[in-house]
């Protein structure tokens, strides 16, 4: 339903920096905010991220909240432009894509990544990330199916929290709803002037970068 909405609130401010370092090192500035947006989110079990800036801020959530010490996934479903294997050094494939298509089972497409740099000390286990594997030209069929269903839930019932780097905003509607509609917290990331009035989503609320 894309009827008048109210404006979603700002969680929080991030530095206009890339959050998503390799091998997901993140800076002071950067945990301090996303604690912060974490803080907002913990209760939500499973959070979706669109908008410009979504891949980045999913990254340093799911990174922060690892660090914490919480068992927590993170799920690129960004089929038609996956970019999350190449920003962490994983395999490109398999990844959802390959699953999704029954051409891999679910222990051949979770990479852990351990995580680096100031504030991962507390980190009891490394990050689960599942990468979008091979580009698909026509997600939609894919990202509401049942199949997909079952993996989400699979995963929010295996973790304490379940990050999903959606697509963008620009994708096909039904691909956002299938995908929100599983989420406790839906956020849109991006800087003020680039984030659309009018969303084909219901937002939880807005991360907004410099």
């Amino acid at each position: 339903m894309l009827g008048r909405r109210k404006k979603p609130p700002v969680l929080v401010e991030v530095p206009s920096r890339r959050v998503g370092e390799r091998r997901g090192g993140i800076g002071h500035t950067e945990i301090e905010a996303f604690s912060w947006l974490s803080n907002t989110v913990v209760d939500a079990g499973t959070v979706f991220f669109t908008g410009p800036a979504r891949s980045d801020i999913a990254l340093g959530l799911a990174t922060v909240v690892t660090s914490q010490g919480k068992r927590v996934a993170l799920l690129e479903c960004d089929l038609a432009e996956p970019a999350l294997a190449a920003t962490l050094g994983l395999e490109e494939t398999p990844g959802l894509r390959e699953y999704l298509r029954e051409e891999a089972g679910k222990d051949e497409i979770l990479q852990p990544l351990v995580l680096a740099g100031p504030g991962s000390q507390r980190a009891t286990e490394p990050l689960v990330c599942i990468v979008a594997g091979a580009p698909e030209p026509s997600p939609v069929a894919l990202l509401d199916s049942k199949r997909c269903d079952e993996a989400i839930q699979g995963l929010r019932s295996a973790y304490d929290l379940l990050v999903i780097d959606g697509p963008g905003l620009g994708e096909d509607a039904d691909s956002l709803r299938a995908l929100s509609e599983h989420a406790g917290a839906t956020v849109v990331c991006g800087a003020r002037s680039a984030i659309p009035r009018k969303l084909p989503v219901a937002a939880t609320g807005l991360v907004l970068t410099g």
